[in-house]
């Protein structure tokens, strides 16, 4: 089957959101698919803490310089400044004013803004701790009575490129371009070939190539394989940035206890009780989130224990009961058998956010004519070394729309005789039955070689053993693939592998020790 659109975005977070709505809105005909059977099934819906907003005793340049100094000035310049400058405003003209979504307030009705590690003043605001879902939810329900389209289980395959897809061989001459993708209809295990005149992927993160992950199992790296694939750069793939705090539980996976508790006051503590983080750094337990990440790894070493503790019991004092303000923390702590209000929680580092992904600028554009990158799947440099906390929902915010603007002033009439030469999905021929049991074995492997060799702390004996574990993987995924009956779970397999690989080699390219790329031989004091 194929079908035409001026624009196909890959993802439902919200920087696939706001771009179809964008384009949307200036009448380009637009599909938005995931691979998920929900809608809302993306790296967005999970998050707690909040999101970065304008607010009057703030400023570009403050926001700036505390961009700058979590990424270790490692960050593209103008990216930041135009995030500074342009991102916080849009929650309140884009999200506030049009979508229409309610975020907390504070005693006397005004906006509640609160704060987390290594930013200058309180600038965050949330909906309790259910931030993500709150504006997952309030996007879908504007997308859809604008008239976006959406397509649930179709998992993308392939980027269409001229050069490589096309039997006009003209077309090897010319410059490479997207025309498309190639995506797998789960339902009816049926191939789907989608023409566009831009595709924009907004595939999100990496997490889940990890054994410990914040992230949902969709996280397996599908753009940014696809794009390496395609032929497009991926820079920065060595800083993959670590969250100190998810709940550690033998029934309760993925589930992510917000940096927003310590902003509140929460401590982390061993399990004799002492607060460790100021003999780590000076700003405690507010210093940046690789910094704490380290350490919570360091002192799990040093005593031995599966886990640390984070206490917000003893040291909450916000105006909303605790139940109220981390309520969805609260709740499922409660579930798991904890009571936050009364005991500390356990905690383990977790990957958490890919700072590296698709070269992509300002506008979201990538090295290849018609394909867009935004969100955590693009890498416009904005992070550098390591991202400041609450800013990947503002920049999928803000390059969602830069993205759709650029889109609709580059719009042009589509030549559809070039699509004539581009054949259907070849289908190989099926030697092999899906076994779920080999794919799950083989994505854990894959998990325990990133967590332990290209983890928190990595060492290039860990990472050269990681490569070799990874090209062998790798050939025998490829291989299965080739010969297997198409699935969902091969393609992220696929995906998966080829993510794995680029993280590790870009981590041993670089020998310098900054950010979320630490590496312990340049320096023993994890600081």
């Amino acid at each position: 089957m194929r079908h035409h659109f001026d624009a196909v975005v890959v993802g439902t977070g919200i920087a696939g959101l706001t771009c179809a709505i964008h384009l949307k809105k200036a009448g380009l005909d637009v599909v938005v698919m995931t691979k998920e059977s929900r809608i809302s099934e993306s790296n967005t819906f999970y998050a707690q803490g909040g999101i970065i907003a304008a607010k009057n005793d703030d400023n570009p340049a403050l926001l700036r310089e505390d961009v700058l100094k979590a990424g270790c000035s490692y960050n593209r310049i103008d990216a930041v400044d135009y995030f500074a400058k342009f991102g916080p405003p849009l929650v309140f003209d884009f999200l506030v004013d049009e979508v229409g979504i309610e975020f907390s307030t504070a005693e006397g009705g005004n906006i509640d803004y609160t704060e987390e590690a290594a930013h200058s003043v309180r600038r965050i605001v949330h909906f309790e701790d259910h931030t993500g879902d709150k504006i997952e939810d309030c996007l879908i329900d504007h997308a859809k009575k604008l008239g976006v389209k959406f397509l649930v289980d179709f998992t993308a395959i392939d980027l269409i490129t001229n050069n490589h897809h096309s039997r006009n061989t003209q077309e090897l001459y010319r410059e490479r371009e997207v025309m498309g993708i190639y995506a797998l209809n789960n339902k009816r295990c049926e191939t789907e070939t989608f023409f566009a005149q831009s595709v924009v992927l907004a595939t999100g993160g990496i997490g889940n190539i990890y054994y410990h992950t914040s992230n949902p199992e969709s996280a397996t790296g599908d753009g940014i394989s696809m794009a390496y694939r395609a032929g497009a750069d991926i820079i920065n793939a060595e800083f993959v940035q670590f969250h100190p705090t998810t709940l550690f539980h033998k029934d309760i996976k993925r589930f992510l206890v917000s940096e927003s508790l310590r902003g509140e006051g929460a401590r982390l503590k061993d399990h004799d009780g002492n607060e460790f983080m100021y003999e780590y750094s000076e700003m405690g337990d507010l210093a940046p989130r690789d910094v704490v990440a380290r350490a919570i790894y360091d002192r799990m070493s040093k005593t031995g224990k599966e886990y640390m503790l984070l206490d917000i019991a003893n040291y909450y004092e916000g105006h909303l009961p605790l139940e109220q303000r981390f309520s969805r923390i609260y709740s499922t702590c409660k579930k798991g058998g904890i009571d936050i209000t009364k005991e500390p929680i356990p905690i383990v580092p977790a990957a958490h956010y890919f700072c590296g992904g698709i070269k992509a600028d300002i506008k979201g554009k990538t090295s290849l004519k018609n394909l867009y990158a935004i969100g955590e799947a693009s890498c416009t440099g904005l992070h550098g070394a390591n991202r400041l906390a609450s800013t990947s929902l503002l920049e999928g915010l803000l390059w969602g729309k830069s993205a759709a603007e650029d889109i609709v002033m580059k719009r042009y009439k589509i030549n559809k005789s070039r699509f004539n030469s581009i054949p259907d999905w070849e289908k190989p021929l099926y030697t092999e039955e899906f076994d779920p049991l080999l794919i799950d074995q083989d994505m854990k492997a894959i998990q325990l070689t990133m967590w332990n060799y290209a983890g928190i702390i990595r060492t290039e004996k860990g990472l050269n053993r990681a490569q070799a574990d990874l090209d062998y993987y790798s050939h025998r995924i490829m291989r299965f693939y080739k010969s297997a009956k198409l699935h969902k779970d091969i393609i992220q397999l696929r995906n998966a592998v080829v993510s794995s690989l680029l993280i590790v080699s870009a981590a041993l390219r670089n020998t310098k020790s900054v950010g979320c790329h630490y590496l312990s031989k340049a320096d023993k004091n994890i600081k």
